[in-house]
């Protein structure tokens, strides 16, 4: 274990490295032979979202692989030094991902009922919280259980409407994750499950990231948004809606579910301004919330003017902000960081939301 103590950087820099060359040729391989790797109401496994263009949606399967391949690295360092994690907690998280996956490449593959892909986002819910993974902000256990529930189910859904432009769920996807590992670094605890599974994922993302910006060459589909939306659900509770436990000395005088709700709002703006905004304007409509359309806070950008590409980078920098200040609050509590991150979640939202409402020339 000191070993790796002692050579914390190198371990995240080969952990990603390999990761990413390993997601280029995974998905370069996926990208030649995706014609072959299942229908989807019997047309070849392809879709057309936001691009005009059709492109395979298999980039999702990088992510499981080399997911399972970065859980294998964990094993093998916990057998020789053991991590004092929770077996239970670790095989949930492992569960509930393989759940999603699967469930995802079902969708892709069959386009399953809505009511289906509901179930199976509950079980994953109900999985997290009685293997340990739950949201602990409430001194009554039936709000920490409905709450853990409410988010796992909602934020599956979200990551799956981001994914409705070239790189957006990637990107905001990254930022998550560089969240997690910039806070674990600074909490000298990289040897553990969830941050060295995020250093694999950092990995597979920037490799996918090669094939998806825009214009896209492949989509990650419903088997990369499900699986994703599934582990950055338990991120958000337990370094996010948790967030009060990891550094005790700063949180005596702010209350432990204001500070939960802020710092998911900051890591996590992008896809709950996204969703929040689209739901308002559909029931607003009469229309559902979960049925797909061009009335994204992405889409609406780019009728104002901006490039995909722009919209990207624009997104990966409010992403950066929002970790910013989350991380600034965490190790450098003052009530100046407070009023800066609820403005600039106020103007976050306000903004893309009131860009989807006003007119257009």
């Amino acid at each position: 274990m000191q070993f790796f103590q002692n050579n914390i950087s190198l371990f995240i820099v080969l952990i990603i490295g390999i990761t990413f060359v390993v997601s280029v040729v995974f998905n370069s391989i996926l990208l030649k032979f995706s014609q072959t790797l299942g229908v989807r109401q019997k047309q070849l496994h392809k879709e057309i979202r936001w691009s005009p263009t059709v492109r395979p949606s298999v980039g999702g399967i990088s992510f499981f692989v080399i997911f399972l391949c970065t859980f294998i690295v964990f094993n093998f360092i916990n057998n020789l030094f053991p991590l004092h994690y929770g077996n239970l907690k670790i095989l949930g998280v492992f569960m509930v991902c393989t759940i999603a996956f699967i469930m995802g490449l079902a969708d892709d593959a069959y386009n399953t009922q809505p009511l289906l892909k509901f179930i199976v986002q509950l079980l994953c819910g109900l999985i997290l919280y009685f293997t340990g993974t739950k949201i602990n902000i409430f001194t009554t256990e039936a709000l920490n259980f409905a709450l853990t529930l409410f988010w796992v189910i909602g934020f599956m859904n979200s990551i799956n409407m981001l994914d409705n432009m070239d790189a957006i769920t990637t990107i905001v996807s990254l930022v998550i994750l560089i969240y997690v590992l910039i806070l674990n670094y600074s909490l000298n605890n990289m040897i553990a499950p969830i941050p060295i599974l995020s250093m694999g994922l950092v990995g597979a993302l920037l490799g996918f990231l090669v094939y998806n910006w825009h214009p896209a060459k492949m989509f990650m589909g419903d088997t990369g948004s499900q699986f994703l939306g599934a582990f950055l659900s338990v991120i958000g509770i337990e370094y996010c809606w948790n967030s009060f436990s990891l550094v005790q000395n700063f949180w005596y005088s702010v209350n432990p579910i204001f500070l939960g709700f802020l710092i998911i709002a900051l890591v996590f703006i992008l896809p709950l301004t996204d969703t929040i905004t689209v739901s308002i304007n559909r029931i607003a409509k009469g229309s559902s919330p979960f049925v797909g359309g061009k009335d994204h806070t992405t889409h609406h950008l780019f009728f104002r003017g901006l490039t995909e590409k722009r919209i990207a980078v624009l997104f990966f920098a409010i992403g950066l902000l929002g970790l910013t200040l989350a991380l600034n609050i965490i190790f450098n509590y003052q009530s100046v960081w407070l009023i800066v991150s609820i403005i600039f979640c106020a103007i976050t939202f306000v903004s893309l939301y009131l860009n989807t409402i006003i007119k257009r020339k």
